[in-house]
């Protein structure tokens, strides 16, 4: 029997999702609830889990593939029932102490793919996992990441610099849907922003005499300072008028 694996309902507004990543590849077996591939929308990214047991039999919809909602992303054959990620076997300790038990017990929570994937890349080993039993989110990784490091030993001073072919530093990367969104909008604030700042000088001569003369009257009176934004607006009435 064959299962259909189809993109999720991504969020209000949002439409279509483009496939970042596939975790899974054709062939291989897969349990209720392991994560197959991540969706990338213009907003957020999204994990899809599988629905059934078995093994993955077709990838419809490839990395960097346009899909809409509802969409057909891949086949499961539910014949060769695929078991659950074992758990890891707790070594006997001479004192179980509570806390070292319930570390071990959340190490034992298979964490989200995405999120192992952005640990490897970051050498991040220890991240706090809010997500079911301590699972470990692609949320809790960023929050790692974009938390400031503690204080640490002064950093070796800088190599000197070696002439290169900017051409080997060079990495172009595709963007994501996010990143596009995010891009598009920059340029729009800064094609619909007034780009421009102009100058006219002004004699306050008198303005400044005749507020150092009442300040302090005015701040007795009122019980704030006399600042020069009344004069300001005083003088845009009467240029309306």
């Amino acid at each position: 029997m064959s299962t259909e694996v189809r993109v999720p309902t991504l969020g209000e507004s949002v439409t279509e999702a483009t496939v970042a990543t596939w975790f899974k590849q054709p062939g291989d077996a897969v349990a209720v609830d392991e994560m197959l591939c991540e969706l990338e929308t213009d907003k957020v990214t999204v994990e899809v889990p599988s629905p059934v047991a078995g093994t993955l039999s077709e990838i419809v919809a490839a990395e960097g593939e346009t899909v809409g909602v509802d969409a057909l992303l891949a086949q499961i054959a539910e014949g060769d029932t695929a078991p659950a990620p074992a758990a890891k076997k707790e070594e006997p300790k001479a004192e179980a102490e509570p806390a070292t038990a319930t570390t071990t017990a959340a190490k034992d929570v298979e964490d989200a793919p995405s999120a192992k994937k952005l640990m490897a890349e970051n050498n991040l080993s220890d991240v706090k996992g809010t997500g079911k039993d301590g699972r470990v989110m692609k949320e809790d990784v960023l929050n790692a990441l974009a938390s400031p490091a503690p204080a640490s030993a002064p950093a070796a001073a800088p190599r000197a610099p070696v002439a290169a072919s900017q051409a080997e530093r060079e990495e172009r990367v595709k963007m994501t849907r996010l990143r596009q969104t995010i891009a598009k909008r920059l340029k729009d604030s800064q094609n619909t922003a007034a780009m421009l700042t102009t100058y006219n000088e002004v004699d306050m001569t008198e303005v400044m005499e005749l507020r150092n003369e009442y300040k302090d009257l005015f701040l007795k009176k009122h019980g704030v300072k006399l600042g020069f934004m009344s004069f300001f607006t005083k003088a845009c009435v009467h240029a309306l008028n």
